[in-house]
């Protein structure tokens, strides 16, 4: 008899593709999937450790699926990194949850999740493995035109700030005919664009293949239109990837290269191994070989001991490199990291929300003045659907990952297929666009 699953994913572009392993794998064991929590038998969370919002929603979840237990029988899994780095927490005496498991233990989650429902027995799953990259299992794909491939897992950098590789282990990619023959499935299926995945792209390494060569040899598979990656590493960015950027027409001229900081005192108490200048050089190397590419960071506020000074020189990095956007974030302390053992997270509340609040309204302005800069000019779209907020526009992305819609009209258009389209006007996170035509 088939078991009904809810599945929740909450955090990164690394839990999406988990959770496609996790369906992947239970669909084989005679589970099957539900949209509709009440006709679940299992309620699945996986979690991010990362995000302070992402952990205060599965707290709030976690609560309100109290009565739904008591009442019903319902059994309730924690999966993912915040499963792996607060398990003693999360499986006190009055938890609400069944099961636990971590990013390395999804292939015993069938199990587990049969011993919950038919012995009442709970289970833990959280022990790191030196070599799950889960290599033989084509993930479970919802509808649509783009996915997610994972290269590699685990982290070695240990940025003070990370609870990653604690989370997730130490660094392992995964064997390149293994990626190449998942991407080839995904084309199979309708997919147009994959986006590669891993902590330190940079660091992909198979018996003398990198990530160049990898990139490219996805890039050349048959029926991809476009091949996207995240995330780089500042401290080793070779030339070799920035050439096959340039060179490949699918690989997109894109690239997100998450900053953190721009006072070298920040930096180096992060463990990031890169200075100030050599970030904004580096940065400027890009643009110079590649004119039309489009630059995105991360950037985190009020980290341990952030004077206004050390805050300033981050603000000034963002005026001279003009991100064409950029995720910024308040830092919170994680358990387990670095920084937690080593540094007192003494940055007041309020002022690490002004801070942030001063780096957004900057973001704003940058990112509207560099879209309203190509107001007259063509640019190719993939199409990923219907716009938000307007079932009479299409919504895709641009080569370099800037959001456009634009009047369904004309024959030929529709998702999964691409459109030459004139930009007619911008905001700062969305391009306007008119007169699409089939792209050729």
């Amino acid at each position: 008899m088939s078991r009904a699953v809810y599945l929740e994913t909450f955090g990164c572009q690394m839990n999406e593709y988990d959770s496609d392993i996790v369906r992947t794998i239970l669909l084989q064991h005679d589970f099957e999937f539900t949209t509709h929590l009440d006709d679940a038998d299992v309620v699945l969370m996986n979690t991010c450790a990362i995000r302070e919002s992402a952990h205060e929603r599965i707290y709030g979840r976690l609560a309100g699926l109290k009565r739904l237990k008591r009442e019903r029988g319902l059994v309730v899994g924690l999966l993912g990194c915040m499963a792996q780095n607060l398990k003693d927490d999360l499986m006190e005496a009055d938890s609400v949850i069944d099961v636990l498991v971590g990013p390395d233990g999804y292939r015993k989650l069938p199990g587990l999740l049969t011993k919950a429902l038919e012995e009442h027995r709970s289970g833990i799953e959280v022990t790191l493995s030196e070599y799950e990259t889960y290599a033989d299992i084509i993930p479970e794909r919802t509808d649509g035109v783009t996915a997610w491939v994972s290269i590699m897992r685990g982290c070695d950098n240990f940025c003070t700030f990370c609870v990653v590789p604690y989370t997730r282990g130490r660094e392992r990619s995964q064997d390149p005919d293994s990626i190449i023959f998942e991407v080839q499935q995904l084309v199979n299926n309708g997919i147009k664009q994959v986006t590669l995945l891993g902590q330190n792209v940079n660091s992909y390494a198979v018996n003398g293949t990198d990530f160049a060569d990898l990139i490219v040899r996805v890039a050349d598979v048959s029926g991809i239109e476009r091949v996207r990656f995240t995330s780089p590493h500042p401290k080793d960015f070779p030339d070799k990837l920035l050439d096959a950027i340039v060179d490949h027409p699918r690989i997109c001229t894109h690239v997100h290269l998450p900053l953190q900081s721009g006072n070298d005192r920040m930096l180096s108490l992060m463990n990031r191994t890169y200075t100030q200048r050599e970030f904004i050089d580096l940065a400027s190397r890009m643009r110079d070989r590649c004119p039309h590419l489009t630059l995105t960071t991360d950037v985190i506020v009020g980290f341990c001991s952030e004077t206004e000074e050390d805050f300033v020189d981050t603000y000034r990095v963002m005026e001279e490199v003009e991100f064409n956007a950029a995720f910024t974030f308040i830092y919170s302390e994680r358990k387990n990291t670095i920084a937690a053992r080593r540094y007192p997270d003494d940055v007041p509340h309020a002022v690490k929300v002004d801070r942030v609040s001063r780096l957004v309204e900057l973001q704003n302005r940058t990112s509207l003045k560099l879209n309203r800069a190509v107001i007259g000019q063509e640019r190719e779209v993939l199409v990923e659907g219907d716009a938000r907020k307007s079932s009479d526009q299409w919504m895709g992305r641009t080569d370099g990952n800037t959001m456009a819609v634009f009047p369904k009209a004309g024959e030929g258009i529709c998702p999964g297929k691409k459109a030459t389209v004139v930009i007619s006007d911008a905001t700062s996170h969305t391009l306007i666009g008119e007169n699409a035509t089939p792209f050729r």
